[in-house]
């Protein structure tokens, strides 16, 4: 059985970074597609970063306009462990992110990140 697994979660201050990973376990895995998704307090979860897979061409990756320039997604060439680099981070992106693989078919179970002074 797949699990998503995240890690690298916690406190931070404001203008810091952190790092998120996501692997996946329960047997030999690759997935073409995979996401970050966050869930702040009282809001919808939304999508933060995305990777796919596009052949000859490598990985497509994507950002949500509020992260872009400072959050990085990237992943193995077994397309079974992803990261993400999260860098100048902002009291906005205080949230449980969310590892999601196959268009929804698989999902971590969180990690809460705190941007906070």
């Amino acid at each position: 059985q797949v699990q998503l697994v995240e890690s690298g979660g916690g406190l931070v201050q404001p203008g810091g970074s952190l790092r998120l990973s996501c692997a996946a376990s329960g047997g030999t895995f690759s997935f073409n597609d995979m996401e970050w998704y966050r869930q702040a307090p009282g809001k919808q979860r939304e999508l933060v970063a995305s990777v796919r897979f596009r052949g000859g061409f490598g990985d497509e990756t994507n950002y949500a306009d509020p992260v872009k320039g400072r959050f990085t997604i990237s992943r193995n060439n077994a397309k079974n462990t992803m990261w993400l680099q999260m860098n100048s981070l902002k009291p906005d992106d205080t949230a449980v992110y969310y590892c999601r693989a196959e268009g929804g078919r698989y999902w971590g179970q969180g990690t809460q990140v705190i941007v906070s002074s």
